[in-house]
């Protein structure tokens, strides 16, 4: 749990720098033993400005890590905070005390609270193999170059404790920082974004793929039939927010059609968008841009699409919670289950190219093509239609995680038409695991074992863990 700490070298001092919880590789790989450390920051962070600026100059970048120290300063570290605003000024709110630091002699940032701090520069194009390590969408980063960090010195306190997490499929340790995000900030980013009611990143889903946001139509109140307007321009708004930007899949639904829906019910917001979407018309597709650094869904790292499907209106459909007993698919695709109303996991030969997905695609359409499905609006290939039918956890999970919007949605009697894309029949997510995928991180009873012998009685964290 480091709170990685930077300045602006241009206007240096704690009010105008930079706390974030990024990841850093102390050993390993031919890193050198206490004195060199990876830095691994995702896109979108405040220490990437900083080190841009400090290349621009020549200069190296001076990074103080902090690990312990007060709760609310890893929790600071973690908040995605609006640009400019000190990470250590919200700190010092949340604990009622100001952060307390100073400057050691080489004019790094020392907290004086923090149970170990670790400083060191990075070098303007100083980068080394980082990783791989497992991650919070539950799988394992591989290997990228990034910043190599020279180590200076190592402050501690007496009596200190190096605080950790676990991260991994959700959910897991650090899904409570997400919780706790989401009751601090939930009802500050409405009135950041005119026209939302709130915003939903779903643990389940890894966090970053996939959003889900309710918002109002006001824009036409005089049409008789409602259509997505107004929420297309708040979906654009929150694709371009900060850490929301990271989002590939975004759900976004109008409150006037049930002022009851709330985004933290999974089931029941997908139920109640699919029983709504016109799937001709409500799709927006965004492609050949950023993704999350994490996520390996796209064909390189950091780049992939993202697609924003609104819903609004009145029910045009009665989705189907069993199939009908005459349903059937080809034979490449004779396992299949329902997953929820209206969802269908069907579990397809193992992924083997772009090209030939499209053929898969194909050979459905050919089967299904004077089909009635208007009850199945949606379909997921998979590998195991079982593991993704057996709750709703899995289903989001593997669905959003494992899939690159504008490569792996397709449909039943799809066209595009003006550039835009849609489909006639059920809408297809190709959510199967591909070959330039990051590898499931998948538990150790081995570890776990070990792990637990550290808690029992006699073991060095008895009563703490």
């Amino acid at each position: 749990m480091p709170q990685v700490y930077t300045e602006d070298i241009d206007k240096p001092g704690i009010m105008n720098a930079n706390l974030g919880m990024y990841r850093i590789q102390l050993g390993g790989n031919d890193y050198i033993q206490d004195e060199e450390i990876g830095l691994h920051y995702q896109l979108h962070r405040g220490i990437g400005v900083h080190q841009t600026k400090a290349n621009a100059k020549g200069q190296p970048l001076k990074v103080s890590i902090f690990v312990g120290g007060p709760p609310a300063h890893p929790l600071a570290a973690v908040m995605p905070l609006p640009e400019g605003l000190s990470e250590m000024t919200f700190a010092g709110a949340l604990g009622n005390r100001r952060f307390r630091y100073f400057y050691d002699a080489e004019g790094f940032c020392i907290s004086s609270d923090a149970d170990f701090v670790i400083t060191g520069t990075v070098d303007p194009g100083s980068n080394k193999m980082e990783g791989p390590f497992g991650d919070h969408l539950g799988y394992y980063s591989l290997q990228h170059l990034f910043p190599l960090m020279k180590v200076h010195n190592v402050y501690h306190r007496k009596d200190a404790i190096w605080s950790f997490t676990v991260v991994g499929r959700p959910p897991q340790e650090d899904t409570s920082f997400g919780a706790l995000i989401h009751d601090i900030t939930g009802s500050a980013i409405p009135k950041e974004i005119p026209g939302l009611h709130e915003v939903n990143a779903v643990d389940a889903a890894g966090v970053h793929p996939l959003l889900f946001a309710i918002g109002s139509e006001r824009y036409t109140p005089y049409l008789k039939e409602k259509k997505p307007q107004e929420i297309l321009t708040i979906a654009n708004h929150i694709l371009g927010k900060s850490q929301l930007s990271l989002a590939k899949y975004l759900f976004i639904s109008n409150k006037e059609d049930d002022p009851s829906l709330k985004t933290s019910n999974i089931e029941g917001f997908i139920k109640h968008i699919l029983e709504r979407v016109d799937l001709t018309r409500d799709l927006h597709f965004y492609t050949k841009t950023t993704i999350d650094t994490l996520d390996y869904s796209g064909t390189d790292i950091n780049s992939g699409s993202k697609v924003a499907i609104a819903a609004a209106g009145d029910i045009k459909r009665e989705l189907w919670t069993e199939l009908p007993a005459s349903f059937t698919l080809p034979r490449s695709f004779n396992k299949f289950k329902m997953v929820m109303p209206g969802v269908l996991a069907i579990e397809a030969p193992p992924f083997g190219s772009y090209e030939q997905t499209l053929h898969e695609i194909e050979i459905l359409n050919i089967a299904l093509a004077n089909t009635n499905l208007d009850g199945l609006p949606l379909f997921i290939l998979c590998d195991n239609a079982g593991f993704v039918a057996e709750n709703i956890n899995n289903f989001v999970w593997v669905s959003f995680t494992r899939s690159n919007p504008s490569h792996d949605i397709h449909g039943i009697k799809s066209f595009t038409e003006h550039k835009h894309w849609g489909c006639k029949g059920p809408l297809i997510i190709d959510a199967r695991l591909k070959k330039h995928h990051a590898p499931e991180l998948i538990r150790n009873p081995e570890v776990e074992k070990r792990v637990d012998q550290l808690g029992a009685p006699g073991g060095p964290l008895y009563g703490i863990i």
